[in-house]
């Protein structure tokens, strides 16, 4: 596998099969149609905003605002990227919007359409359903809200946010949706700290229908139709590098799942990769570092707490 030939630079992943139904790492293929910004749903025909400017797409239903890079300083020494589900938030978002279900339960007939690989698709079904079922746009807002933090999530935030300005790009890559993270982050008051949101755009139609959008199209053969970590990963770190005239001293990733181990394949020595401990990220990692000595190159650091990447983030800063 190429490693990190020069620090900040991703190369591509060897091809490790991960068994999680949703995900897999990635090819060596370039990927179309990168949806790198946020965009309204209005059948199909929305304004899509050049690249290089900043994004404010204010759906009358949800308020979504997206970062573009190029407002960011490009003094930033490093780059961490976090996951959302089971990570920042210590539940999966698109489970907990069952609790709006009649009697908290979907039927069995839903449920039976979901098809690996496409989750996404499915996701699709369950809020249509909930919306046949007179859920609203503020009831989903609530149930995102209520949803707990990870242990020391909040702690690592503070962390972040009172490091040097120059310290941390922080950038989040979910397979869930905008409406889901953005009610989330917004109510735990850590929106700003993020300087790019990757993940599927989600607006409410004007039948109070929330639409999901996929994030994009990619040839990864064994990740979900709708996304590719590794790709978004690589394809950010090489823009803003060229965007930054230099590459990132180090790049951080922060995850638990099947699909985080897959961008984190891609990251070299200098790099770290935090998977929550017992995870799928954790159990794959240590897995290819069984069967396929040296194949996973950078330096891992199993959480139980944010305070486990805390801990780390400080002896790294100052180096």
């Amino acid at each position: 596998m190429g490693g990190l030939e020069s620090a900040g630079t991703l190369t591509a992943a060897p091809q490790i099969k991960v068994r999680e139904p949703r995900v897999g790492c990635c090819c060596n293929s370039a990927f179309r149609n990168q949806r790198d910004r946020i965009e309204p749903d209005d059948g199909g025909s929305g304004p899509v905003l050049p690249p290089g400017e900043e994004e404010q797409l204010r759906s009358r239903h949800t308020g979504i605002m997206a970062s573009h890079s190029a407002s960011i300083s490009p003094d930033k020494r490093f780059i961490i990227f976090f996951d959302f589900d089971e990570t920042i938030v210590d539940e999966t978002s698109d489970d907990m919007v069952v609790q709006a279900a009649p009697g908290q339960y979907l039927p069995g007939w839903l449920k039976d359409t979901y098809q690996p690989g496409r989750y996404n698709e499915y996701m699709q079904r369950v809020l249509a359903y909930l919306a046949d079922q007179g859920v609203t746009e503020s009831d989903l807002r609530s149930i995102m809200e209520k949803i707990p933090a990870s242990p020391g999530m909040l702690t690592l935030f503070q962390f972040l946010r009172n490091r040097s300005a120059h310290d941390f790009e922080v950038v989040l890559v979910s397979d869930a949706n905008t409406f889901f993270i953005e009610s989330w982050l917004r109510r735990a008051g850590v929106r700003q700290l993020f300087h790019r949101i990757f993940t599927n755009p989600a607006t409410f139609n004007k039948n109070g229908r929330l639409v999901l959008r996929p994030f994009h199209s990619h040839e990864c053969q064994r990740c979900p139709d709708n996304m590719c970590k590794q790709v978004v990963v690589r394809d950010y770190v090489a823009r803003r590098t060229q965007e930054r005239g230099r590459p990132y001293q180090r790049i951080f990733y922060v995850g638990d799942g099947a699909n985080d181990f897959c961008p984190a394949l891609s990251l070299g020595p200098r790099d770290v990769a935090f998977p929550r401990r017992d995870f799928p990220m954790h159990r794959l990692i240590t897995e290819t570092h069984e069967a396929m000595p040296g194949e996973f190159k950078a330096v891992t650091v199993p959480w139980v707490s944010g305070e486990d990447v805390i801990t780390r983030l400080r002896k790294l800063v100052a180096e």
